[in-house]
């Protein structure tokens, strides 16, 4: 309207024509890079699968309204704006100051144009930084979330006493209520939640964090925890340490290591234990691993009943009966179900309490032979003290170990993996000693390599829907080229925040293909149009550059200023949102300040290649060719 004096319906009606297909072009690469992503399974999948269909959804109804509600509110609300209406000082300086920015941009784009060798080159040293950073960049799962709560889990020496634990927990619970950002703790005395076990050694104690809102600097759960764990590994008499549940309900017991050590070799208990031992020696030498534990022990007293069977035999008493004394006597034998008074009741035989409190009550129980008589155990059987595992647990199979840790601080869970992995095939593989993960370290190495998949699944998506929509094999690679500067910016944000390539990440860069494709259509769409009207290749990405620099600032600078509140977010989800944020931010950031300058190479050498003449030459359509060159 200001540039050719028409009027709102007839200038709406252009634009439209100009921008249709345009817009049509980046609604189907968003959809194309979201929608297979919604296909992947596990555990991954289903994550991926909650962000595609709602952008999917977004975009579709964003560009149903672009190319119909738009055009027709534009030409209903806009009114003349002949140039001598005034507008404002701050209207009139954003003009003056964006015109003198878009001028020096169109300058820019010309000397890239003068010097493509150099900027391609340049663009080669680009790739070349985005495998390193790829390379360097560690891999992750899920963020550790600070969920408002943690959990501590203690264990005492084997054989310790309920009441013993339960002041080893009062003591716990004195060092945590005197951190300044614990709430409220509630204890479960005989649990061992690593292994889900009843032992009354054992114990797990809930500890409730305050609000958010009332917490102050250095009061996050990591930092709590580490302070909390600095308490705790110096409490003598006990083993007690925090750690978080995963961030997924229902996905193990920790966020961290969960590493079950297996005897493949058929090892004893005791050959087993050994190896265990000297694997967790290892383990805490390793600089990527802190607060490794296992609850694999073999010292619980336990008494053993040697049954002489020769005597057995001579007294003529059955075996079965033998047992089913002892099971009766010294656990609990089910009867049968009776009612009563409209209840059920359940009758369970076992012998009182003052008759089994020694090794030498066994002795004084009697078992009827054969004959008839009461034979004591004692002439059956001899109690034997011994030393064994309290619980056996079996993986797949093996005799197992589980084993707990944390990534220490500065590495991330997938460097701890590698770390834990590269110590087992190194040292403990040859003697034996397998290792299968469970939980969510399962789950993350199920999904360790899915980001370079997504990543070139999404390209290659983004170029069938491309070369489809202009009918050639040639100009959609001008828009692919304009791709990696918003996977470059994206992994340079997380290298400079120190942030792993998670789960989270991965969404991001997924978002940042589309949203730089959306950039590189409009300027590739406008040239082309351009081209194919008798302009020549650079004429029309220079003119496509300079009409097309406002949108594109527009929208990536609106989407830029709406994710930044996602680095800097607090409280319940606040990792996921910085992995998230940080992503996007960076990534639209670069592929909006330098990747646009690249953009218009990018056509002028694809074209040239295409219509099989250099860059220099002006390559030029006919005026009346609607297609672009194959």
């Amino acid at each position: 309207m200001s540039d050719e004096g028409l009027d709102a319906q007839h200038a709406a009606d252009k634009a439209m024509q100009q921008v249709a297909g345009a817009l049509i072009a980046i609604v189907l690469s968003l959809c194309a890079v979201f929608i297979p992503v919604a296909f992947l399974g596990g555990i991954t999948g289903s994550m991926f699968r909650q962000f595609a269909v709602t952008i999917v959804i977004a975009v579709v109804i964003s560009g149903t309204v672009a190319l119909t509600l738009t055009p027709a509110l534009c030409a209903a609300l806009l009114t003349e704006s002949p140039e001598h209406v005034t507008h404002g000082r701050f209207f009139t300086w954003f003009n003056r100051f964006f015109a003198r920015v878009r001028t020096g941009y169109v300058g820019g784009v010309g000397g890239v144009l003068a010097r493509p060798r150099a900027f391609l080159a340049g663009f080669a040293v680009i790739l070349a930084l985005i495998v390193v950073l790829y390379r360097h960049v560690p891999t992750g799962f899920l963020p550790t979330e600070d969920k408002g709560f943690f959990v501590v889990a203690a264990q005492l020496p084997s054989g310790a006493s309920l009441q013993r634990t339960r002041a080893v927990v009062q003591q716990i619970e004195t060092i945590l209520h005197k951190d300044p950002g614990i709430e409220s703790t509630v204890a479960l005395v005989g649990l061992d939640i690593l292994t889900r076990a009843n032992q009354p050694n054992s114990a797990v104690i809930f500890v409730e964090m305050k609000p958010w809102d009332e917490r102050g600097k250095g009061e996050g759960a990591d930092a709590v925890l580490q302070r909390i764990n600095g308490s705790l590994y110096r409490m003598p008499g006990a083993l007690a340490f925090g750690f978080n549940f995963p961030e997924i309900p229902g996905l193990g017991t920790t966020s961290g290591l969960e590493l079950n050590l297996q005897a493949r070799a058929g090892q004893s208990i005791t050959e087993f234990n050994a190896q265990v031992n000297d694997f967790m020696r290892s383990l805490g030498k390793q600089p990527e691993v802190v607060g490794g534990s296992t609850s694999f022990r073999i010292d619980a007293p336990e008494i053993f009943l040697n049954v002489d069977r020769d005597a057995v035999k001579a007294h003529n008493v059955n075996l079965g009966t033998l047992y089913l004394t002892l099971q009766t006597m010294l656990s609990s034998l089910y009867v049968n179900d009776f009612n009563l008074y409209g209840r059920t009741y359940r009758v369970q035989a076992e012998g009182a309490p003052e008759f089994r409190r020694s090794p030498d009550d066994i002795g004084r129980l009697f078992v009827r032979s054969n004959d008839g008589q009461m034979i004591p155990v004692s002439a059956l059987a001899r109690p034997e003290f011994r030393t064994g595992p309290s619980v056996v647990s079996r993986f797949n199979g093996f005799t197992s170990a589980l084993v707990t840790a944390q990534p220490s601080p500065g590495h991330s869970s997938g460097e701890m993996l590698a770390s834990v992995e590269g110590l087992i095939d190194r040292d403990f593989a040859s003697k034996g000693v397998g290792y299968a993960y469970s939980g969510q370290s399962f789950q993350e190495k199920a999904a360790t390599g899915q980001g370079g998949m997504i990543f070139g699944l999404g390209v290659v998506l983004v170029f069938l829907v491309l070369a489809a929509q202009y009918e050639s094999w040639s100009i959609p690679f001008a828009v692919l080229f304009g791709l990696p500067f918003g996977a470059l910016g994206a992994l340079v944000g997380v290298w400079m925040r120190g942030m792993p390539d998670d789960i989270y990440f991965q969404v991001a860069l997924i978002t940042v293909i589309g949203l730089a494709a959306k950039n590189a259509i409009l300027i590739v769409e406008f040239a082309t149009t351009l081209n194919a009207g008798g302009k020549s290749v650079i004429d029309a990405a220079r003119e496509a550059a300079r009409e097309r620099f406002r949108p594109i600032l527009m929208t990536s600078l609106a989407f830029i200023f709406g994710v930044s509140p996602l680095l800097l977010a607090g409280g319940a989800g606040a990792q996921s949102r910085h992995s998230l944020g940080t992503g996007v931010f960076f990534g639209m950031l670069i592929a909006t300040s330098v990747g646009i300058f690249f953009i218009p190479l990018f056509f002028t050498v694809i074209q040239g290649l295409s219509h099989g003449r250099g860059r220099g030459s002006g390559v030029q359509s006919q005026p009346g060719s609607a297609k672009a060159a194959p």
